[in-house]
């Protein structure tokens, strides 16, 4: 009977023993056997995600697409406010030139849109009163840019006037609201753009009006323009971005760097892979730049433009249609 009962206590504990073994075995890395798996599939599909989660292109296809390249750092953001105004023809620069004499028009030597220099003979009236002949010249170097005169014309006013501008020079009168008010200064700088596909010009704010109009509310900021080319002309509507601040950023991309992907903002940074969508947290914009406060490091090799082809083989390789 004793026999019986001290076989019963080694085989038991025997059994314990087998199976701290097992147990040590099988969790020695301090998960159960179930949770071990997950884990390693969980990195496998994270594996997996990030390398489907790229795109591949060659430098041959890198140049085909126009894909620019950059490192990342530090920048000027300029903060900037719209406005919008009219170019207009400096009255200083204006001459109205009125035929001295009632006559009848014997000779028009010029017509509107012509250049003509200080002196110039523009038509030949003969008066009325002494049936002589005189000369209506140009007061100032410039164009005609309005004359009602026609030869055989009886003329006895000043509406018969001929108006001749000096063009090479025009204001940008800009409209400023209230609240922008307190940030427009004299001598800030201004882009001014006529629209897309047209170069921009820069200048300086030299005049704002001391009152604001009655009817629109509004106070004029003034910028002059230099127009050897005559691009700006008097009547056009322009804008102007205004630089009201300027700010050094740890981290400045441009605007075109920035795409969405699943609602998120993304850069596409180049890895030893391809390039790789990045979520990236954006701060401070302007028209040009993105101050970037997260997601990015300083020295990254990052997607500058037509980072949207990408995007689009990241689209491609998600539906299974391999480059």
């Amino acid at each position: 009977m004793k026999g019986n009962k001290l076989y019963l206590v080694l085989t038991l504990i025997a059994g314990i023993v087998i199976g701290m073994l097992i147990q040590k075995m099988f969790f020695s890395s301090g998960e159960t056997p179930a949770a071990q798996t997950k884990t390693e599939h969980a990195e496998e599909s994270n594996h997996h995600e990030d390398r489907e989660n790229v795109a591949r292109l060659g430098e041959s296809e890198l140049k085909e697409f126009g894909i620019e390249l950059a490192v990342a750092g530090p920048g000027k953001l300029q903060i900037h406010t719209d406005l919008t105004g009219e170019i207009v023809i400096d009255p200083e620069r204006l001459a109205h030139v009125v035929p001295r004499f009632p006559g009848v028009v014997k000779e028009v030597r010029k017509k509107i849109g012509d250049k003509v220099r200080k002196g110039e003979i523009i038509a030949i009236i003969e008066s009325n009163e002494s049936l002589a002949p005189y000369e209506v010249k140009s007061l100032i170097n410039g164009t005609v840019i309005d004359m009602h005169m026609t030869r055989g014309e009886l003329i006895d006013d000043d509406a018969h006037a001929v108006v001749v501008a000096d063009l090479s020079y025009v204001w940008a009168d800009f409209s400023v609201y209230q609240k922008d008010l307190p940030f427009v200064r004299i001598g800030q700088p201004v882009e001014i753009t006529l629209g897309p596909g047209i170069p921009a010009a820069w200048g300086k704010i030299s005049y704002i009006t001391p009152v604001v109009d009655e009817e629109t509310r509004t106070a004029t900021a003034r910028v002059v323009l230099k127009n050897a080319d005559g691009r700006w002309k008097p009547g056009l509507f322009v804008k102007g971005r205004l630089i009201v601040e300027e700010k050094e950023v740890k981290l400045l991309v441009p605007k075109s760097a920035i795409e969405t992907l699943e609602d998120r903002p993304v850069v596409f940074v180049q890895t030893g892979e391809g390039f790789k969508p990045q979520t990236v947290v954006v701060g401070r914009t302007n028209g040009n730049g993105v101050e970037i406060i997260g997601g990015l490091r300083p020295g990254q090799r990052y997607v500058t433009k037509n980072a949207f082809t990408l995007k689009a083989e990241l689209g491609k390789s998600a539906f299974g249609d391999e480059h």
